[in-house]
C-alpha cells in the first residue's frame, strides 16, 4: 500500500478523500490547522517548512502522492489569508515535497475551483501570483489595500487564486512528468461542506440558481465524496496516462455555460 499526505483533510472534501484512501488500505497523513497529523497554519511561511521538514522526516523513502487540498473561501473576510492558504501554501508545499514524490514516481494533486472559467477574476491578481510568485509579501501589501468588506472582492480574489494555482499546474506538468512526477487539478462545483454551510442567504440563493446538470430538480449541492473519488483516482496508478489535466468535477455545470468551449 502507499503512503500519500493531504492538506485540509479534517473536513469537507480533503476528510472524503482521507476516508477513501485508508479505506483502500493507504498510510494517510494529514496536514491541517486542527486534527491534524500534522498540525500547522499553512498560511505561514513556518507553516510550511514545518510540513515539509515532517513529511521528510516521517517518510525520507518517499511519497506515493501529494494532495494540496487547504483553502478558504471568498467569504471568510480576510483578503491576505485567501493569498496565502489558497496560493502560497499550495505551491511553497509542492516544491518542498516534490523530490519525495521523485523517489517513488508519486503523483500530485491540487484543488481549484470550476468558477476560473466563469469571468469573476482579477485577473491582474492571478498574473502577480503567477509571474512573482517569489514575493509574498508584496503581493499581500498589495491585496491588503482592497476592500475586504466587500464579498465581491473576496470572491474575485479567491477565484484569482485558484486560477493561479490551475496555470501553475499546467506550467509545470511537462517538467514534473519528465522527472516522474505527475500533477494535475481538480476543479470542483458546488459542494456542500462546511464552507458553503456558512455562506449568506443571498449568496446561497445565488449558489442555487447555477445549475448542477446531473442534479437537476433537486434543491441540492454536489457530495465531497464526488470530488473525493476523483482525487483518489488521479493520485492512483490508474491515470498513470493523465497529466496537467484540470479536471471539472461539477456536475457538468462547466460544460452548461460553456457548450462551445473543448479546450
Amino acid at each position: 500500500m502507499g503512503v500519500y499526505a493531504i492538506t485540509g483533510g479534517s473536513s469537507g472534501i480533503g476528510a472524503q478523500t482521507v476516508r477513501l484512501l485508508k479505506e483502500q488500505g493507504h498510510e494517510v497523513i494529514n496536514i491541517d490547522l486542527k486534527n491534524g497529523d500534522i498540525e500547522v497554519d499553512l498560511s505561514k511561511p513556518e507553516g510550511r517548512q514545518k510540513t515539509i521538514d515532517e513529511l521528510h522526516r516521517m517518510h525520507p523513502e518517499g511519497l506515493d502522492g501529494m494532495i494540496l487540498n487547504a483553502g478558504v473561501s471568498g467569504t471568510c473576510g480576510n483578503l491576505e489569508l485567501i493569498i496565502s492558504l489558497n496560493f502560497f501554501s499550495t505551491i511553497e508545499v509542492a516544491k518542498g515535497v516534490y523530490d519525495l514524490l521523485q523517489k517513488k514516481r508519486g503523483a500530485m494533486v491540487v484543488t481549484c475551483s470550476n468558477t476560473i472559467s466563469q469571468g469573476r477574476i482579477r485577473m491582474d491578481i492571478a498574473d502577480l501570483l503567477n509571474n512573482n510568485n517569489d514575493d509574498e509579501q508584496r503581493i499581500l501589501k498589495i491585496v491588503g489595500q482592497m476592500d475586504r468588506t466587500d464579498l465581491h472582492v473576496g470572491n474575485m480574489i479567491y477565484v484569482a487564486t485558484k486560477y493561479a494555482l490551475a496555470r501553475w499546474v499546467r506550467r509545470h506538468s511537462a517538467s514534473f512528468a519528465a522527472n516522474g512526477v505527475r500533477i494535475n487539478a481538480v476543479a470542483p462545483g458546488n459542494v456542500n461542506t462546511a464552507m458553503t454551510a456558512v455562506l449568506t442567504p443571498t449568496t446561497k440563493m445565488a449558489i442555487n440558481a447555477l445549475p448542477i446538470p446531473t442534479l437537476y430538480g433537486q434543491d441540492a449541492l454536489m457530495d465531497p465524496e464526488d470530488i473525493a473519488s476523483v482525487i483518489v483516482f488521479l493520485v492512483s496508478n490508474a491515470s498513470r496516462g493523465v497529466c496537467g489535466n484540470i479536471m471539472f468535477v461539477d456536475g457538468g455545470t462547466d460544460a452548461l455555460l460553456n457548450t462551445e468551449k473543448v479546450y
